[in-house]
């Protein structure tokens, strides 16, 4: 059996620690921030992300903390329909729910069935270095760890991916989100329903349940430059003022959200790379293929990797270089193809021209539902 490093204590490096420990590799993860806290909105894992942990024996740890999510409503800012898809035929027939679930609550239940001595917060990664058959991580105290491999599980902003590929930087998508958690038991919202509201001049918001009556929604608007300052000091009453036209339940969904639950990033992803894996290094998770959040599967793919790395690292268990190259052939096209989707879902529904969206609109109410989903069905592939 090997020792790995993991670099990351995110859903990817967690989920992939769990994947190495079923098949008694000794694991060591490495994660920059002080402590793992309670942070971050929501998000929903697909059925195929869910089949990917009940791989890993993680499958009923973590559905008890979410909730079922089935039908898939987009509207437009009148509250109208334009497309509803019941993912149920879908999830059926792979067996598993889509999940909607509180990102920090995952991740505690990811790191609670770990050992304890698993995850080492407060060490900044700086470098690697490679002799032979070893590879070493170099941390900002000045301390190193050694080891069989070393993964790269630290995010879009990944420091292992700079090393190895220096030129690989994220891409702004031109739009900025607001994201929160919310109790919204009193708006009695109909159970396992998600909705995506396209608005006009480039609004969009969208909302999904997390379990215990919480609410997960999203608020985007185009912005020409990153980092806008204006955006940056936006509270919940600025947002209610920019939604203000749209139907119920946004306007009620801002109205119950508190100044400190607000969480803001700029959107980004990641082009596609060429490579995931350098000899004994792997990237996985955002660190790799980050994508915009247009189809929810950001997370997801993380969970897939772990899997999928399972299956590599069984197939080749003396040549972690091989299967690590059988990982890459495995997951490159299938996440490049997340990735170009989810960048051209997100142009599409932050049209701010009102002919063009009108357009939108009306070709996504002509669309035969079993066009979407044939669409969705790739999604649910076998690993």
């Amino acid at each position: 059996m090997a020792h790995f490093l993991i670099i990351g204590a995110g859903i990817g490096g967690l989920t992939t620690a769990h994947a190495l420990l079923q098949q008694s590799h000794t694991v060591q993860v490495f994660e920059a921030a002080p402590q793992i806290r309670e942070v971050g909105a929501g998000l929903v894992l697909g059925a195929n992300a869910m089949r990917a942990l009940n791989e890993l024996g993680l499958h009923a740890a973590v559905h008890a903390h979410g909730t079922p999510v089935r039908l898939l409503n987009l509207l437009d800012q009148r509250g109208r329909v334009l497309q509803r898809a019941d993912t149920t035929p879908l999830t059926r027939a792979v067996g598993f729910d889509n999940l909607g679930i509180h990102r920090a609550r995952l991740q505690q239940v990811l790191l609670q069935h770990l050992p304890a001595s698993t995850v080492q917060t407060g060490t900044s990664f700086e470098r690697l270095t490679t002799e032979g058959t070893t590879v070493t991580a170099h941390f900002a105290d000045g301390s190193t760890a050694s080891a069989d491999a070393l993964i790269g599980a630290d995010g879009i902003h990944s420091r292992v991916r700079k090393q190895l590929w220096p030129k690989s930087e994220p891409r702004y998508a031109g739009y900025t989100c607001w994201r929160a958690i919310v109790d919204a038991r009193q708006l009695n919202l109909p159970a396992g329903e998600s909705a995506e509201v396209w608005g006009d001049a480039g609004r969009r918001f969208g909302y999904v349940p997390v379990g215990n009556g919480q609410v997960y929604w999203f608020a985007c608007l185009n912005s020409p430059q990153p980092r806008n300052p204006q955006f940056q000091a936006y509270l919940p009453a600025d947002l209610q003022r920019e939604f203000q036209a749209f139907a119920q339940p946004v306007p009620q969904l801002l109205a119950l959200t508190e100044d400190h639950q607000l969480l803001w990033n700029d959107i980004q992803d990641l082009p596609p790379l060429a490579h995931f894996a350098q000899g004994r290094v792997l990237l996985l998770g955002d660190a790799a293929h980050a994508t915009t959040p247009n189809m929810g599967q950001g997370a997801g793919m993380a969970v897939e990797d772990a899997a999928v790395l399972a299956h590599c690292l069984r197939a080749a268990p003396t040549d972690i270089a091989a299967a690590f190259r059988a990982f890459e052939q495995q997951r490159r096209a299938r996440t490049a193809r997340i990735v170009r989707t989810s960048w051209q879902l997100g142009r599409v529904g932050q049209l701010e021209n009102p002919v063009l969206a009108k357009l939108r609109n009306a070709l996504m109410q002509l669309l035969p539902a079993a066009v979407s989903r044939r669409q969705m069905a790739w999604l649910y592939e076998e690993l």
